[in-house]
């Protein structure tokens, strides 16, 4: 848990950080109020004035497809102006520290900064030197939490479910370097999901999951045994140090969502991936878009949890004085 508090005196949402110490009080407030910005099927998206006058800055220190352009979407959806700054293009090229592009775009009036950076703990950084107006949304901090992907695929989980306690839940692939499997484990547990398994190779394991209540497996067909939910992971190549990992081929065999591995999947048990996807690594295309997937449905839902956390932080009235 970040040592800077994500709950205001009043019990609202000051900062999103971590799914980690989020009740499962506060994370269903979120789910329904994204429920609410979910457009009909067939139906325009939702334009509502809640950010009117506020602006919220995409500060990504990484590069990123899904994530920054669904905050950007949900920011103007709710009637916000929304900065996009390019990194490599600004003055941290002529060596500005990270700080010194806060204070600056503060002092220019950002009210939200959404920040995905490559170091673990960084948007806490950020948030224990934020002006006291500002929020901080963490879009994915190295290794550590990425907490509306976590938000957005319980919301995916939900709808599908409609329900968490009974479901059994495998997350699938590199588990030890992904902040979306940190984050989903702490959101599901928070939730009253009792069986999440983590299937990954040893030099991709979690260090203690018994410890964290947590089942591990290196056998796929074992692991996603009477699952309700598969969730595949991308492998964090530029997170990794020293591990020992199979080959490609190797591991696509032995962990790779195929057809073949997936042949014994309960008709019902829905697939997952957070993106960006390596076909033919961690899941075949046949997988990613065939008929048990809800992988563009994530998508979609992340527009909306997005609008929800903005919403819940930053619209009318709730930004602190």
């Amino acid at each position: 848990m970040t040592a800077v508090s994500q709950i205001d005196s009043r019990g609202k949402l000051r900062h999103l950080l971590t799914t980690e110490g989020l009740g499962a009080e506060l994370i269903t407030d979120i789910l329904d109020i994204a429920d609410s910005f979910l457009p009909e099927d067939n139906q325009p998206p939702k334009k509502v004035p809640l950010l009117r006058g506020t602006t919220v800055v995409n500060l990504f220190f990484e590069p990123s497809t899904r994530t920054r352009t669904t905050f950007e979407l949900a920011a103007k959806r709710l009637s916000a102006d929304v900065l996009n700054m390019q990194m490599e293009h600004s003055s941290k090229n002529k060596g500005e520290d990270d700080l010194d592009t806060l204070f600056t775009l503060q002092a220019m009036g950002a009210d939200v900064f959404v920040i995905r950076h490559p170091e673990n703990g960084a948007a806490a950084y950020f948030a224990e030197h934020a002006a006291k107006h500002v929020a901080i949304l963490n879009a994915g901090d190295g290794s550590h939490a990425h907490p509306t992907q976590a938000l957005l695929d319980c919301f995916t989980i939900r709808r599908h479910k409609q329900k968490f306690a009974g479901l059994a839940v495998a997350i699938v692939g590199d588990v030890r370097h992904s902040r979306v499997a940190h984050s989903n484990i702490h959101a599901l547990k928070a939730l009253g999901v009792t069986d999440i398994r983590i299937i990954a190779p040893p030099p991709l394991m979690l260090e203690d999951p018994v410890g964290m209540g947590i089942t591990p497996c290196n056998n796929l067909a074992e692991g996603i045994d009477g699952a309700d939910v598969v969730m595949g992971l991308r492998l964090q190549h530029e997170r990794m140090h020293h591990e020992r990992l199979p080959s490609v081929a190797e591991y696509h065999r032995d962990f790779g969502l195929t057809p073949a591995t997936l042949k014994n999947l309960k008709p019902d048990a829905i697939i997952m991936h957070p993106g960006p996807i390596n076909r033919g690594v961690e899941i075949d295309p046949e997988v990613a878009y065939g008929p048990q997937s809800v992988i563009l449905e994530q998508v979609r839902n992340g527009i909306a949890i997005r609008m929800a956390v903005m919403a819940m932080i930053a619209g009318a009235g709730n930004r602190a004085a």
